[in-house]
């Protein structure tokens, strides 16, 4: 069996590493000659930090948060409720 102690002398990791560069770099290449799809990107990307990050804050409160005052009442309330069945409600 052959342990790797060094990162310069591991066949493996520099296999591996190689392959890793190689997609990184197909994908830097595409990126790099988009015209539209760098628009769309952007547009994605805004959509993205505005839902999870505005939204968020304005629309979904911190319900154990505020509900509860220990971590122990918080983790009882949420095994309660993903331990009950339909019967129960």
């Amino acid at each position: 069996m052959y342990i790797c102690y060094t990162f310069a002398k591991c066949p493996a990791l520099s296999i591996s590493m190689n392959i890793f560069r190689k997609i990184l770099q197909f994908y830097i290449d595409g990126f790099r000659d988009m015209k539209v799809g760098k628009k769309l990107w952007l547009i994605i990307l805004i959509k993205l930090f505005i839902m999870f990050a505005i939204l968020k804050v304005f629309f979904f409160p911190n319900f154990l948060q505020t509900n509860f005052d220990t971590d122990e009442e918080r983790g009882d309330y949420v095994l309660e409720q993903i331990t009950k069945t339909n019967k129960e409600e």
